[in-house]
């Protein structure tokens, strides 16, 4: 199978059941074996991941991606040698970050929720210009672009589980902020998106935000 056929939810998945670390291994750049060059798609899609696992509280280096050939074999076995003494040296997923198993899962659960929108922000607002080894390492290592995702996909993340938290109960500001770990300012702003969209409503009277169905 193409590398570039490795859809974002794929790894979000991996990661929601439970699994340690994600290990993604592609053709070597500009020698793929379809016109499409797929394992720059590939590319592009680990590294938004890693940006979605570092503005959860995951860390990125769970996850990585090398690019080789066939014949490889033997640097095969020594990449994930070296990435399974990585995820070792992590430990288990969500406790060696501090998160709790019920939080880890309900920020996952956020992020796939955002997937379709993020697979048209990536196609539109942060699509490699183009593809070439040397063009991936300057897009995704210019600030900019980082400066880019979170003002296009970082709010998003916040706003999805504030939504997933919402479903369960009403909340008041005091508890939302609790919960996502922001203060009540940070809260507002993420929730006075959605209500101007009707996805968020606010009761005055018991003073605590509701979803609207």
């Amino acid at each position: 199978m193409c590398s570039g056929r490795v859809d974002l939810d794929f790894i979000l998945d991996a990661l929601a059941q439970g699994n340690d670390g994600v290990f993604v291994g592609g053709c070597r750049l500009d020698e793929c074996n379809y016109t499409t060059q797929g394992n720059y798609d590939a590319y592009a899609v680990v590294e938004i991941a890693k940006r979605i696992m570092e503005r959860l509280g995951i860390d990125p280096g769970r996850l990585r991606i090398e690019f080789m050939s066939g014949a490889d074999g033997n640097l095969m076995a020594e990449v994930l040698d070296d990435f399974s003494a990585r995820i070792r040296e992590l430990g288990p997923l969500g406790s060696s970050e501090g998160l709790a198993a019920d939080k880890l899962k309900r920020k996952l659960e956020a992020a796939r929720r955002l997937v379709p929108y993020i697979r048209l922000v990536e196609r539109e607002r942060l699509r490699l210009p183009v593809k070439s080894e040397a063009a991936c390492k300057a897009f995704y290592s210019d600030p900019e672009t980082d400066r880019l995702f979170d003002e296009l996909v970082g709010d998003k993340l916040t706003l999805s589980e504030i939504m997933l938290l919402l479903k369960d109960k009403d909340l008041a500001t005091g508890e939302l902020a609790g919960l996502l770990e922001l203060d009540a300012a940070g809260v507002a702003r993420r929730v006075g998106e959605a209500s101007r969209q009707g996805l968020i409503g606010y009761d005055e009277e018991r003073k605590c935000y509701t979803l609207m169905q």
